[in-house]
């Protein structure tokens, strides 16, 4: 298990950029997913961006030529710069980490999956 805080919502007009951003508690070196999913009122949780332990990122359809998802192991954060926002990207935004392991002294834990507490995007004018 491993503590996720993201940060950089608010409240933006039609076409304008957010930059989002996931501290983890520890390490996420070993972790072998870090993504982004985001939920607005009345619908299902679904995946925007993921950034494997090798770098390999993918996106959801909608927002792949204006998301850029990054992923920084030396800051043990994940970051989602979001461009040309419009109201249907208007959701909680939450930061997950899945699979690979937590290493803790020389000891290294399987790891499942853990997340965020969410932070609210709103694009409207």
């Amino acid at each position: 298990q491993v503590q996720l805080v993201e940060s950089g919502g608010g409240l933006v007009q039609p076409g304008g950029s957010l930059r989002l951003s996931c501290a983890a508690s520890r390490s996420i070196r070993n972790i072998e997913n870090m993504r982004w999913y985001r939920q607005a009122p009345g619908k299902q949780r679904d995946l925007v961006a993921s950034v494997s332990r090798n770098g390999v990122t993918s996106y959801e359809d909608s927002v792949k030529d204006r998301f850029i998802v990054s992923r920084d192991n030396s800051r043990n954060t994940v970051d989602l710069q979001m461009n040309g926002l419009g109201p249907d990207d208007t959701a909680v935004y939450f930061c997950n980490a899945q699979g690979g392991s937590i290493c803790r002294g020389n000891a290294c834990y399987r790891h499942d999956t853990s997340w965020g507490q969410g932070t609210q995007v709103t694009v409207s004018s």
